[in-house]
């Protein structure tokens, strides 16, 4: 929690392709293995993610493998707001 508030967080946001993001708990989930949290960006429009994917994603990816391994689970998914 510590690496991703400190470094990764702020490297996802320095993109500028970001507006903010939130922190999740994951609660109805087996926690044998320790807590599970869910890191949600938010950007203003699909061609800023597409960018990010592009541009940014792979070498954030590789950081992330270099600290964790096969320590940790990411994911990607594009949701949307229909309130």
């Amino acid at each position: 929690m510590e690496w991703m508030k400190e470094t990764h967080v702020p490297e996802m946001l320095s993109t500028g392709l970001f507006t903010h993001h939130r922190i999740m708990r994951l609660i109805d989930v087996d926690q044998t293995e320790g807590i599970t949290y869910a890191f949600q960006f938010y950007t203003e429009n699909l061609p800023n993610y597409k960018k990010y994917i592009t541009d940014f994603a792979p070498e954030l990816r590789q950081k992330a493998m270099e600290k964790w391994g096969d320590q940790v689970v990411g994911f990607r998914t594009i949701m949307e707001s229909v309130q």
